[in-house]
């Protein structure tokens, strides 16, 4: 069973047919109400380089992938576990020790909802704009 939940895992010796798709994803872009703020967030939290950072629009990069932050006048987070909006995602990230990864995203600015599904596993933070994310045990 996967550590994470809705993850399924995949025996990598099972067949599969060619499943070409049609196009290639070019990045994930969030909304905030400050996308240079939310860049620097992130940029820490990954260790990506800051590629773009202005007031309406900033970006942050491995070289691979990449994650852009839109500026969205008025834009709050949906919270956590009490949505005052829909959640329409969440980003997960492997770490190998959960205590020490939380500790350094609440530094950086994430706050910690006093529920937690299963914190043995994973935590569920927020990071400055109010998005959920999850910190995942790699193992």
């Amino acid at each position: 069973m996967s550590a994470i939940p809705g993850m399924i895992e995949t025996d990598s010796t099972d067949e599969r047919p060619d499943m070409p798709g049609f196009a290639t994803l070019a990045m994930i872009n969030l909304d905030a109400e400050d996308p240079a703020a939310l860049a620097a967030f992130y940029s820490q939290v990954l260790g990506w380089e800051v590629q773009h950072s202005q007031d309406e629009y900033a970006m942050i990069g491995d070289g691979s992938t990449s994650i852009g932050f839109g500026k969205v006048p008025g834009y709050s987070g949906p919270g956590w576990p009490g949505e005052s909006t829909p959640k329409r995602f969440h980003l997960d990230f492997y770490v190998d020790d959960l205590d020490k990864a939380e500790e350094q995203a609440l530094a950086l600015g994430a706050t910690s909802p006093s529920e937690q599904p299963q914190p043995n596993r994973w935590r569920v933070l927020l990071d400055p704009a109010g998005h959920p994310f999850d910190v995942c045990l790699r193992s």
